[in-house]
């Protein structure tokens, strides 16, 4: 039954439709060409990408092109993003629409990353129930995968597989090599960062973990970062093993600097946050680190626009730190959102007193930071030509639990349709309120300066 659903997705016109969309619309990387220096920006590239799909033979599988990208809140060091082209990225959306129901179905309920509907805040839920409170998993084993994606076994991944419907289009990806500055370079191991299947193959590689080790561990996967909990630093040490040798066949190694074992009261850092238990009561709080190299991008940025207009700085702002500030509105982030937030006003003022060295700072204060709200005199303003904008308030977001996704439910699931659409509802609902709340602000506002 499986294999023929498969084989009806991988003829289907509308996963065609769906996946050009997500290759040439939705992906990130939309604007980034392969090897042939294709893209689809337009409706009309998107639909000759579509007839010409059509004529395309699936099973040729044409080299990626290597790029280097900056690695975040490192400077000076790149990662290596190898780029398909954009048929073969389509082709690989069709196959993956195909076979991700089938292993959501399988995956362990402790895997988070990259599967649909989880995220990031529901690995840090999962970790907070496995310590909170008089919890007796007081030692974590933080570890992280060391190239995962450049590593992983091609023939693991293929007998894991086994013969579906595309096995034969996932070597041929995975074979495919890759040029860099215009050299061939094959590929004997691991799968394309850039590809849109890659993340599927890994969590498909890394199936299976919690169910090596005993119900005793409390096992966190996400993505290449893993954490596992146990009641001693005996029992750590002995899943270290266990898991280094589960690893083997898959071609993956822990990394040996970003690995270690730590006790809870010590804290350690998972994914974007930092974990951390006081006096018996689990703590998730914002990395230290994360926020300091926001805060710095953020003056980096205001340096090099020193000339920009004072509505293009509250609207490029205005992109940036909603996002951001949502990111950790579920954890304990008060104090660093104030922070910011001060931060933020800091570096604001000193550039605008930097653009006029000839003004008072009453001057300068009346021009930029209108006394307009209440308990907000001192926000950031300007004038676009039609109505008066205003920088978005870091630290007026409201810290809110996140809804954590109950067990291996899987979107698929026809039988949890209504919890899922509960789950959905309530996110956008809480994001409505956000909004409209930011409107009336914003209304009252203009209302008491006039």
């Amino acid at each position: 039954m499986a294999c023929s659903l498969m084989k009806l997705m991988l003829r289907s016109y509308f996963n065609l439709l769906v996946s050009v969309r997500k290759v040439s619309q939705k992906n990130r990387g939309k604007k980034t060409a392969g090897v042939d220096g294709e893209v689809a920006l337009t409706p009309k590239a998107r639909r000759a990408l579509v007839r010409s799909m059509g004529r395309y033979t699936f099973w040729t599988a044409k080299p990626t092109r290597r790029i280097y990208i900056p690695k975040v809140g490192k400077p000076g060091q790149d990662r290596p993003i190898s780029i398909p082209t954009i048929r073969n990225r389509v082709a690989q959306a069709i196959v993956k629409n195909a076979l991700e129901p089938c292993w959501e179905a399988q995956f362990e309920p402790n895997s988070y990353g990259f599967r649909p509907e989880r995220s990031i805040h529901d690995a840090i839920e999962r970790c907070w129930h496995y310590l909170k409170g008089k919890s007796l998993r007081s030692w974590i084993l933080d570890a992280d995968l060391k190239s995962a994606f450049d590593k992983l076994s091609h023939e693991h991944i293929l007998e894991v597989v086994g013969p579906v419907p595309g096995r034969q289009l996932l070597r041929a990806w995975l074979k495919a090599g890759y040029v860099e500055a215009d050299f061939f370079h094959t590929t004997d191991s691991g799968t394309p960062q850039g590809g849109i299947i890659s993340p599927l193959l890994l969590n498909v590689a890394l199936h299976g973990l919690q169910q090596k080790l005993s119900p005793t561990y409390g096992c966190v996967v996400y993505a290449d970062d893993l954490i596992d909990c146990a009641s001693t630093r005996e029992k750590i040490e002995a899943a270290k093993s266990t898991i280094e040798e589960w690893l083997q066949p898959r071609g993956l190694t822990l990394h040996p600097e970003k690995t270690r074992i730590v006790h809870v009261d010590d804290g350690f850092n998972f994914l974007s946050f930092h974990i951390k238990k006081y006096k018996d009561k689990c703590l998730i709080k914002p990395r230290e680190e994360k926020v300091l190299v926001f805060r710095a991008e953020l003056r980096a940025w205001l340096n090099n626009h020193k000339q920009a207009a004072a509505e293009n700085v509250i609207r490029h702002f205005n992109e940036i730190l909603p996002g951001w500030s949502n990111h950790y509105s579920h954890a304990v982030s008060k104090q660093a959102l104030s922070y910011v937030s001060y931060e933020i006003w800091k570096m604001l003022w000193r550039w605008c007193l930097r653009r006029h060295p000839n003004k008072g700072k009453r001057w300068v204060a009346k021009k930029y930071f209108g006394q307009h709200a209440k308990n907000a005199h001192w926000r950031f303003q300007a004038n676009d030509g039609k109505k008066t904008i205003y920088l978005f308030d870091v630290s007026s977001v409201k810290i809110e639990r996140h809804i954590m996704v109950k067990g291996a439910a899987s979107p698929d699931d026809s039988g949890l349709r209504d919890n899922w659409e509960k789950r959905v509802t309530t996110r956008k609902a809480r994001s409505r309120l956000r909004k409209v709340t930011k409107a009336l602000r914003s209304a009252g506002s203009e209302a008491r300066a006039g």
